[in-house]
């Protein structure tokens, strides 16, 4: 049995095809899907607009993503090792092969969580489509790393999966995706980059937007050194350098990315002082769903 639970924040249009999607896919597991929104609205277009029994929704009680994913979690849990939940958002969608893959890969009962590929549908030849192609392709190269080598690394919060009957619950004052392979990995079980499986997203398209999103998830992953101190960290301002500086510096094909990879190493820069300012601030980070709209990451409503 699967357990597909997509989060939303008032993205009507846009969940109803992320919804869609994972309707149309073959595959010969049940699968059921829960979709988890704040605004009683949306239920309700969602249910004019989809007639599926296979697809239920979870009121959120506006206290956190976390907290809302750990009500669900108690809900769905099973001891059955073989179901699976996959986590993703309403504001992405899926390639058409995400549920039989994400399947066979669990068939490995080692393996305790995995997780797909970004994939930006911003142009290349805008800066931030630009950014988001460099930075999610060097997520792509570290990930792929990282699982031949059968490491720990973060998941993707777009779109990852888990075996049920391991965990309850998890810490709600960092994000979903970097913990939570945590407590698997902290059992013995492997962690799984699945890159054929796509996820797209609709990522920011100015600085104001761009700069509230990274800050948040830095901060995020920063608090991990409170919650789980001895968790290896592969989001780190370390392994931008590490991993991401040279290979920035490979991907301009004209003078103009050239130029905008320069902005970029500048950015990211800016982005983790200013987070690290923050938080000796005691500016630290909140679970408040979307404390910060992100306004041009919503691709459709």
């Amino acid at each position: 049995m699967i357990n597909i639970i997509i989060t939303s924040y008032n993205e009507p249009k846009a969940t109803k095809r992320a919804v869609e999607i994972f309707l149309k896919q073959k595959t010969k597991e049940k699968f059921k899907i829960v979709i988890v929104d704040p605004f009683p609205e949306v239920e309700s277009f969602i249910k004019k607009e989809i007639k599926d029994k296979r697809v239920s929704f979870f009121l959120d009680p506006g206290e956190g993503k976390s907290y809302a994913l750990n009500m669900l979690l108690e809900m769905l849990y099973s001891e059955n090792k073989e179901n699976i939940l996959i986590f993703t958002d309403g504001d992405v969608y899926v390639s058409d092969n995400t549920l039989s893959e994400i399947t066979e890969s669990f068939k490995d009962k080692e393996v305790g969580c995995v997780t797909a590929k970004p994939v930006s549908i911003d142009a290349r030849d805008t800066k931030y489509g630009y950014w988001f192609y460099v930075l999610f392709k060097g997520i792509d190269n570290v990930r792929k790393k990282f699982s031949d080598e059968k490491k720990f690394f973060e998941c993707s919060g777009y779109l990852f999966a888990i075996r049920n009957g391991i965990i309850k619950e998890f810490p709600i004052d960092t994000s979903e995706d970097s913990i939570i392979p945590y407590l698997f990995w902290k059992k013995g079980y492997k962690i799984k980059y699945l890159p054929s499986v796509e996820v797209y997203v609709k990522n920011p398209d100015n600085w104001k937007d761009y700069l509230n999103q990274k800050i948040r998830n830095i901060k995020s992953h920063e608090n991990l050194d409170k919650i789980a101190p001895d968790m290896p960290r592969t989001k780190s301002l370390w392994n931008e350098i590490k991993y991401g500086a040279l290979f920035a510096l490979l991907q301009p094909r004209n003078l103009k990315e050239i130029i905008w990879t320069i902005e970029l190493y500048f950015a990211r820069l800016y982005i983790y002082l200013k987070a690290f300012k923050e938080l000796r601030k005691k500016k630290e980070y909140s679970d408040g769903w979307r404390e910060t709209e992100i306004k041009s990451t919503k691709p459709m409503d």
